[in-house]
């Protein structure tokens, strides 16, 4: 492809179970709507861009990628070099989020069957925008408290994640939780999936600091955000992704929610819009 202009939405948080060349994988927006995943990028070098440009979500980049031979999902490509460059400050929340709504929702799915079909040969889609008729819950699970052994072996043998503290845990400190939304869509049928966000993941962990520790009081801060708060406030659309592993094997859901948009509603009436 060469060199694109990329809107950048979607930052995951690493986790165990992806691929390992998918310990972070960034998706974003073209100029005409159409989704791109890159990957692999590494977290030293995105620190090292946050550092140095300030650089944040919904960004305009230009960055030299070409398309993945090894990953069938046609929005998946590879930067050739990490030399990029940075095309703008974050667009603006003013009236509603309206500059990042003409990107990031010029083509929205309501419907599950809809996308699960699109997401089937020939097209494969595996990144999409969607918005749920309405969200009925906020899943909070408990999940291991240390990454698996062997993902820790893989990040042993890899440059990716190099600083100059090693240690995997104080790099990137493991979330004991899992968290999900439960929605439906334009024909009331449900769905559960996990949200694989960096955004929320750090929520987490300065919720957890403001509670002093307590992990019961930090979650329900989480969840008065992402739940009481962002259902009734906010015009929520999920960005959602397929990991590879399900999406080759053809799950019923291969989905997962990458990012949460969520402009507040148009009747909130707000000094800061």
């Amino acid at each position: 492809m060469g060199k694109q202009k990329i809107l950048i939405t979607v930052t995951t948080y690493p986790l165990p179970s992806r691929s390992y060349d998918e310990l972070v994988c960034t998706a974003g927006i073209l100029e005409d709507g159409s989704w791109i995943r890159i990957y692999p990028i590494p977290l030293s070098w995105l620190k090292q861009v946050k550092r140095d440009t300030g650089f944040q979500k919904y960004t305009w980049i230009e960055l030299d990628v070409k398309e993945r031979t090894d990953d069938f999902r046609p929005e998946s490509h590879s930067p050739t070099n990490y030399d990029v460059k940075i095309l703008s400050n974050p667009l603006n929340t003013k009236n509603f989020w309206q500059e990042r709504k003409k990107f990031c929702l010029k083509n929205v799915y309501t419907n599950k069957a809809k996308l699960l079909s699109d997401s089937k040969q020939p097209q494969n889609i595996s990144l999409a925008t969607f918005k749920p008729f309405e969200i009925i819950d906020f899943v909070i699970e408990e999940d291991s408290r240390e990454w698996k052994n062997e993902w820790k072996d893989l990040r042993k043998q890899t440059d990716l994640f190099a600083e100059v503290d090693s240690n995997p845990e104080k790099i990137i400190p493991k979330v004991p939780y899992k968290f999900s939304y439960t929605f439906v869509d334009d024909e009331g049928i449900s769905s559960t999936l996990m949200i694989e966000d960096w955004e929320i993941f750090q929520l987490y962990w300065n919720c957890l600091k403001q509670s002093n520790g307590n992990e019961k009081q930090a979650l329900d801060l989480v969840k008065a955000k992402y739940f009481d708060e962002f259902t009734t406030k906010h015009d929520i659309h999920l960005f959602l992704g397929t990991t590879m592993q399900w999406h080759r094997r053809r799950a019923p859901n291969p989905f997962v929610i990458i990012g949460v948009f969520y402009p507040k509603k148009k009747s909130q009436l707000s000094l800061d819009l």
